[in-house]
């Protein structure tokens, strides 16, 4: 048997390219879902235009439209997953007024174990007609919720307006600008949680360095650190950011690495203080890979008021500095 060169291969993959996957079946199935959909907008879009915007005509399409709901995602621009982590934000959060607003009395009284699918949200909707009130309530009245608007960061919040249901041009730029920026807004420095790190430790004059640092005796740390406190030669205090609000298999092999890098630092750093700084609803709602996650760090912080008040006290605890 030969086996091809390095080149045989790479010339199969020039060569041979087809540069876009198709799969015939799929696209024509997928193809009805947006047909299917586009419907169901112009239906709410009629109904809205023949009764007017109000509550019970949003009502009555997620309860008699097959997939009304997906409608309301849709016009506003919320992701499916959104609906879930905010969901899950209502069910462990206590506010009374969100409470009422949402009519969460009437809701499935249980203890929080794991966040429901859109297909447990659906099914309660079918079921429960206070349930699928308090839903509606949300995309209606959400934007006067102080408990939501301090939740959700403003890219979020500005999709609950109801003037998306009027179907107004304005309306609908505003949702087309937000899914096409949506990656761009995540990927931006500026909403990244690690900012408020940098804040804290320029604050208090501490010098800091990020990257890979190499552990004569064990090689490379498996991952670039976040931040290394003050320097590579001298790190004291080394520190790990994960802030998830989305949730994915990749956070369990996140948290396996974690603790790969602790037992590097315990074996060749043994006075290094491990942070982690881990929050965020995604978290929250994958327990089983946030309890391997803590395991890892020395000290765990979030980035509530309080939590970085305590992470200054370990700051002075360690670099012997008052703050």
């Amino acid at each position: 048997m030969r086996y091809p060169s390095i080149n045989d291969k790479f010339k199969t993959v020039i060569d041979q390219n087809t540069f876009y996957f198709q799969n015939p079946r799929f696209e024509e199935e997928y193809e009805g879902h947006i047909s299917s959909l586009a419907q169901n907008l112009f239906i709410l879009k009629n109904k809205v235009k023949q009764d007017g915007l109000k509550e019970g005509v949003l009502l009555n399409h997620i309860l008699k439209v097959e997939d009304g709901l997906d409608a309301l995602l849709t016009v506003t621009g919320f992701s499916k997953e959104s609906l879930l982590r905010l969901v899950t934000f209502i069910r462990v959060n206590n506010d009374k007024q969100l409470s009422i607003l949402v009519n969460k009395s009437d809701w499935p009284q249980e203890d929080f174990t794991t966040e429901w699918t859109l297909g447990r949200i659906k099914k309660n909707v079918r079921t429960n007609r206070k349930f699928a009130e308090g839903i509606v309530n949300l995309f209606f009245k959400g934007s006067t919720s102080p408990a939501i608007k301090l939740a959700l960061p403003l890219f979020e919040f500005k999709k609950l307006d109801i003037n998306k249901f009027t179907f107004s041009v304005e309306s609908l730029v505003d949702t087309i600008i937000r899914y096409k920026t949506k990656g761009a807004y995540k990927a931006d420095k500026g909403g990244n949680p690690e900012v408020v790190i940098e804040g804290i430790l320029d604050k208090y004059k501490l010098p800091f360095e990020r990257g890979k640092f190499k552990i004569p005796s064990a090689g490379n740390i498996p991952r670039t650190m976040d931040f290394i406190v003050p320097d590579k030669k001298n790190p004291k205090l080394i520190m790990e950011c994960s802030y998830a609000v989305t949730t994915a298999s990749g956070m369990g092999d996140k948290a396996k690495t974690e603790k790969v890098v602790a037992d590097y630092l315990k074996k060749n750093y043994p006075k290094v203080v491990f942070v982690g700084f881990v929050d965020g609803i995604g978290w929250y709602v994958r327990r089983g890979d946030l309890q391997r996650m803590v395991v890892a760090y020395d000290f765990v912080f979030t980035f509530h008021p309080h939590e970085l008040d305590r992470f200054a006290i370990l700051l002075k605890s360690i670099f012997g500095r008052k703050f």
